[in-house]
Parts: structure tokens; C-alpha cells; sequence
């Protein structure tokens, strides 16, 4: 009997190539496995190139609920973002693939699970410790990590055994895409000093032919879920497919990114994250009404902490649990309206309101109606700098100069002081 091998397949490039050669290489019987996150709109072409290039059979599993209930709106509400820059939408569609391929091989009974990262990547660790917590017991197979061939030599195997690639040497884009947003590298792109060209791009206007005129969205959460958009209810997979429309359509979320991998290089990446980009904003924005600022600066150092996880490949850990559940309590009173302009690349937030806001115009206003106590001030300031006072007089002021920093002031060499009698 045959060994089966599910493969997550793409179409792109690599994996249609590596139907073929897991049959050549390993004698197994190839079950294509192509998961929606929003990467495509006509998954039948997807699964019927897998049938013509060799597959026994082809999966299309429909998981864009899940991709977006499950792992973008946890990652919206603890503000993840790599680096500063990277909003992790490739990074975050890996635990969730391995979570079903698991399942498929499972159930049709295989031994081997396959991918077709490369040795060079971030998206091997995701995969590979997903599917090892998981399911131990079923091995890994990494065809463009064990087949030695460049990009180039890839593309001619895929010419020379009739398999349809949608890559040129002339065009030899790497492409991931779903919902959260669009990853382009390779070709031109590896050279950091290029600037990305426009073909680049295809979820972003470019921003010198966007609108002239600034356009607006009011963006609705429930605690910390984005669940409207202009007051009309959506769901999660709609609603992020009319804000990447919209928002591109402004030319805004292109990102130009230096990357740290995992794997310890850097990497010159191209994102598309329209949706992704002017909702971070707005999330951030309703927290900093509704979170007390030890909250908001704690926060902070949880979110980088939740983004390198999801960037490195630990996503089914307890430590992810612990961070998530921190997260989940940080969301109960973010609920609001948050209103964004979007503008010729840019997105901005020029509005914003909650049920729960700790913004009290009684206390901010210098106008009348101010009920804020400014004679407690004095008192406030007496107590707030007693350790500065208390230290001034005994350290700083003992010196023979008061230095401008706690750093003791440079001696004065002896030449100096000669010279100075």
C-alpha cells in the first residue's frame, strides 16, 4: 500500500513543482491540501491545477472565519506587530493551516505532512512546530528545503514536466496573501537600494494616483472587535474586505520592511496591509481613551512580547494562552467609534468616542466648566518631588559643580590645574 502525503498546496510556484517531485523522490500519493484565508477568489482553478499536475485528491477547506475570529481580531486587540512594521498577516495563517492539515492527515490516514517552505525561511519553524505540538508521531517532508534548486532552476523543472506556474523568470514574484494582508519578495525586491516597482503592488493604489480628495471611515468595536464600518454591522470577513477596498483604494498599507527572520537573516519584505494598517490605528486609538495609562504601558510590552511569538512559530504554547488571556481582560470596556481619514497614502484617526471613556472634558477643559483643582496642584507637586529634592541635596549639590546629568563631571587633568595657579 502507497504512503499518503498531505501537502499544503498554493498553486504558487513551489508546491506545484513539488507535487512531482514527492512522487519521484518518495513513491507517495499526493493529497493537496489548499486552505482559504482570503488568498483567492476561485479556489476551483486551485484545485483542479493540483488534479492536473498529479494530486490523488484535493482539499479546499473554507477558513476564513476562523482565520479571522480566531487569530486576526486576537492579534488586533494586543496591537501585534513585528519589528514596529510587520502587521504578521503570513505569520498568522501558519497555525491555523497546520492545525488543519493535521486534521486532513488524520483523517485519510498519512504519514507524512509536506509544505513548501525553504530552508531560508520563517514559515518552516511555524509549520513544522505547529505540527510537531500537534501531532508528533506524523513526519515532515520540506521539498524546497531537501531539492537544492534556485528559483530559477525551480521554474525550469515546472517548465519541463508541463506544470503551469503563474511565475516568469522575467517576474519571479514570491507571493502569500489572505485576508490581514499581501507578503511580495524575491526578484528585484532583493535589492534594498531598488524601490519596489509598481507591479509590486497590486491591493494598493499607488498614492500619487489616489483620490484627490480625502476619504472617511468610522470604524466600530466591541470590546476591542471591529464589528462596523459607517454604522452598518458586518461581519469579520466582509468587513475586512471593504476596508482592504477602501483603504487601498487611497493607496494606503504599503510597507517597505528590513527583516529580522528567525532563521537569524535579514530579508528585504514588501506588504499590503490596507485593512490591517487602519485598524491597528483605530484600536489603538480607543485604547488610549478607555485604558488607564498603567494599563496602556504594560500593554505595550505585551504586544511585542504577542508579536514575536506569533512570529516565531509558538503559537500553541501555554505562554501564548497566559498573554491572550491578559489581552481578553484588557478588551472589556474598548467599545466605540473611531473615525479615519484616509489620504494619499496616509490613514489617520481624527475621531473618536466610547460608552467608557476616561476622557473628561470637566477636567481637560480650560474653558469654562473646568472642575479641575488647580490649588491641589501645589500640594501634588511638594509630595511628587520629595525623592528629587532629597537627592539633590545630598549627591548632586555636594559636587563642586552641579552637573546637568546624574553623571559625575569629567576631572580636570593636572595640566589644567596648574595652569589655572
Amino acid at each position: 500500500m502507497t504512503d499518503k502525503v498531505v501537502l499544503a498546496y498554493s498553486g504558487g510556484l513551489d508546491t506545484s513543482a513539488a507535487i512531482r517531485w514527492l512522487q519521484e523522490k518518495y513513491n507517495v500519493d499526493v493529497i493537496a491540501v489548499t486552505i482559504d484565508v482570503g488568498n483567492e477568489k476561485d479556489f476551483s482553478v486551485v484545485r483542479q491545477k493540483a488534479l492536473k499536475v498529479g494530486a490523488v485528491k484535493a482539499v479546499v477547506v473554507d477558513a476564513k472565519k476562523s482565520f479571522v475570529d480566531h487569530f486576526i481580531f486576537p492579534a488586533l486587540a494586543a496591537n501585534a506587530v513585528y519589528e514596529g512594521v510587520y502587521l504578521l498577516a503570513t505569520a498568522l495563517s501558519r497555525p491555523l493551516m497546520a492545525k488543519l492539515l493535521v486534521d486532513v492527515a488524520i483523517k485519510e490516514g498519512a504519514s507524512f505532512i509536506a509544505h513548501g517552505c525553504t530552508g531560508k525561511g520563517n514559515d518552516q519553524v511555524r509549520f513544522e512546530v505547529s505540527i510537531n505540538a500537534l501531532a508528533p508521531d506524523i513526519k515532515i517532508i520540506a521539498p524546497a528545503r531537501e531539492w537544492g534548486m534556485t528559483r530559477q532552476e525551480t521554474i525550469k523543472y515546472a517548465q519541463r514536466h508541463g506544470i503551469p506556474v503563474p511565475v516568469t523568470v522575467a517576474s519571479p514574484y514570491s507571493i502569500d496573501e489572505n485576508l490581514w494582508g499581501k507578503s511580495v519578495e524575491c526578484g528585484v525586491l532583493e535589492d534594498p537600494w531598488t524601490e519596489p516597482p509598481e507591479d509590486a503592488y497590486s491591493w494598493t493604489k499607488s498614492p500619487a494616483k489616489a483620490p484627490n480628495k480625502p476619504g472617511y471611515v468610522e470604524i466600530g468595536f466591541k470590546e476591542g472587535v471591529p464589528v462596523s464600518l459607517d454604522g452598518k454591522e458586518l461581519d469579520g470577513v466582509t468587513l475586512l474586505l471593504r476596508l482592504n477596498e477602501l483603504a487601498g483604494e487611497h493607496g494606503v498599507g504599503r510597507i517597505d520592511h528590513i527583516e529580522n527572520r528567525l532563521v537569524g537573516i535579514k530579508s528585504r519584505e514588501i506588504y499590503e496591509a490596507p485593512a490591517a494598517t487602519v485598524l491597528l490605528q483605530a484600536h489603538q486609538a480607543l485604547e488610549a481613551m478607555t485604558l488607564a495609562k498603567d494599563q496602556a504601558r504594560f500593554k505595550q510590552k505585551v504586544s511585542i512580547e504577542y508579536a514575536d511569538l506569533i512570529y516565531n512559530g509558538l503559537w500553541f504554547t501555554r505562554f501564548h494562552q497566559d498573554l491572550a488571556a491578559y489581552v481578553l481582560s484588557t478588551q472589556r470596556f474598548v467599545t466605540g467609534v473611531v473615525r479615519t481619514k484616509l489620504f494619499k497614502g496616509h490613514s489617520s484617526v481624527v475621531g473618536r468616542k466610547s460608552p467608557f471613556s476616561l476622557y473628561n472634558l470637566g477636567l481637560a477643559t480650560y474653558d469654562k466648566g473646568d472642575k479641575f483643582d488647580q490649588k491641589a496642584s501645589v500640594g501634588f507637586i511638594h509630595i511628587w518631588g520629595l525623592p528629587v529634592r532629597n537627592q539633590a541635596q545630598v549627591q548632586l549639590l555636594a559636587q563642586e559643580e552641579c552637573p546637568l546629568s546624574l553623571a559625575a563631571p569629567k576631572a580636570k587633568s593636572k595640566g589644567k590645574r596648574k595652569a589655572a595657579k
